[in-house]
């Protein structure tokens, strides 16, 4: 993985093909389950390096040792064309395999990714959805005082469920 890692972390394209034309086990893992194509993601590489590691077998339903998916990583480091493109290919944006029930809804708003929430919501995001600590979307929104993802969600600032909990 100590390749793939190098190699990930300089977005090295011609690298990486060079390495998978090799041999290299585009589904590899590093010690808590993260694989290639999430290790991408993290590392901020091109989109057009992590489809070529798709187009190569990169498994882009994949998801770690915590349940954490390449669509959670899309949200989390705000990467909108592979969001969408995760989105055309039929991923289903209201499934978790986190324990805790964290949704990719949940993630926009805890980071205050507006865009990417509008795009959840606009492809069918459930806000009524409840982690496994009775939280929703706007739960999160509302704790990380991420008023431009509140504004798009089902708030109504008045509640009194909500006025000693927003900032």
């Amino acid at each position: 993985m100590n390749k793939w890692i190098e190699l990930l972390r300089d977005d090295n394209y011609l690298g990486i093909k060079k390495h998978i034309k090799n041999g290299a086990d585009v589904n590899a893992c590093n010690e808590t389950g993260e694989s290639v194509l999430a290790c991408a993601m993290r590392e901020g590489c091109s989109f057009e390096t992590v489809m070529l590691l798709i187009e190569n077998g990169a498994d882009k339903f994949d998801f770690d040792d915590e349940g954490v998916s390449i669509l959670d990583m899309a949200v989390t480091y705000n990467n909108i064309e592979m969001l969408e493109y995760l989105l055309h290919e039929g991923a289903d944006i209201n499934q978790t395999q986190r324990r805790s029930g964290f949704t990719a809804l949940m993630a926009a708003a805890c980071y205050g990714r507006v865009e990417i929430a509008r795009i959840l919501l606009a492809h069918g995001a459930k806000q009524e959805t409840h982690d496994n600590k009775g939280f929703r979307a706007v739960d999160f929104a509302r704790k990380m005082n991420k008023k431009s993802v509140l504004a798009l969600l089902d708030y109504e600032e008045d509640e009194e469920k909500n006025t000693g909990y927003a900032r």
